[in-house]
């Protein structure tokens, strides 16, 4: 696996957003683009398995240039191109930092299928793991590796808690626990307050890379977890050496 060997402060903040399917991962990365592409320079690179089609919902968005956006398609289990051999991800980072430099952001969005993903801190220097409302109140206190230990956590469609009968206050205190402290965002992209919250720790954290004040931490592995194929399913873990067989 390539290391990621250049030296911060010379490249872009490196961001990962991670998430189960359907928390607004996309939408988030949408949000981070109309709000800030006056201000600093940005490019996408999205993940998913056999399609680009995140890629093409951002750039049919008109949130960045469409060549600023780039699709990896990781042909298997999405958490392993962001975890276990980030090489096709970290070569399509680094092109595009090298094609639009000097780059101020990237943002890496994963390929979501639950509640487990961590990047490696090869291929990124922070990471954003995303909730939504929708997916219950009582998602955010259940932890995991990304709940607990990613930069920044985001709790995503909040002004859609009336509906779901949801707590958000109850929810983002639950996340707060779990996170023992760290910084949790109440988003919601029709609130333009929650939105300038999500702006400022983007540019603070932009920021702290630049200056060398951030030191990109392992969230540590992710967790089993079982994947459906035409067999049934198997149970999956990254905490394997790559090229490990999988438990079936």
């Amino acid at each position: 696996m390539p290391e990621n060997t250049t030296p911060p402060s010379t490249r872009s903040l490196r961001l990962g957003v991670a998430g189960p399917v359907g928390t607004g991962k996309s939408s988030l990365i949408a949000t981070v683009c109309r709000a800030m592409s006056q201000e600093l320079n940005i490019g996408v690179i999205t993940n998913d398995i056999y399609t680009d089609e995140d890629a093409r919902f951002l750039r049919s968005a008109g949130v960045l240039p469409a060549e600023r956006i780039r699709a990896v398609e990781t042909g298997a289990c999405p958490h392993t191109a962001i975890r276990d051999d980030v090489t096709t991800n970290l070569l399509a980072v680094e092109d595009l930092e090298a094609d639009f430099a000097p780059l101020d952001l990237v943002l890496v969005e994963s390929g979501g299928d639950n509640l487990t993903a961590t990047f490696s801190p090869a291929l990124v220097d922070a990471q954003i793991f995303v909730l939504d409302v929708a997916g219950g109140g009582d998602v955010a206190r259940k932890g995991g590796p990304g709940i607990a230990r990613a930069d920044l956590l985001v709790i995503n469609k909040i002004d859609l808690g009336p509906h779901v009968d949801v707590d958000v206050e109850q929810m983002v205190a639950d996340a707060t626990a779990a996170r023992e402290g760290g910084p949790v965002l109440a988003l919601s992209r029709k609130r333009q307050e929650t939105i300038d919250e999500l702006s400022t720790w983007v540019r603070w954290m932009v920021a702290r890379h630049r200056d060398g004040a951030h030191t990109p931490q392992d969230p540590g592995p992710m967790a089993p977890h079982f994947h459906a194929d035409e067999e049934g399913g198997y149970i999956h873990s990254h905490d394997e050496a790559p090229g490990a067989v999988h438990q079936h």
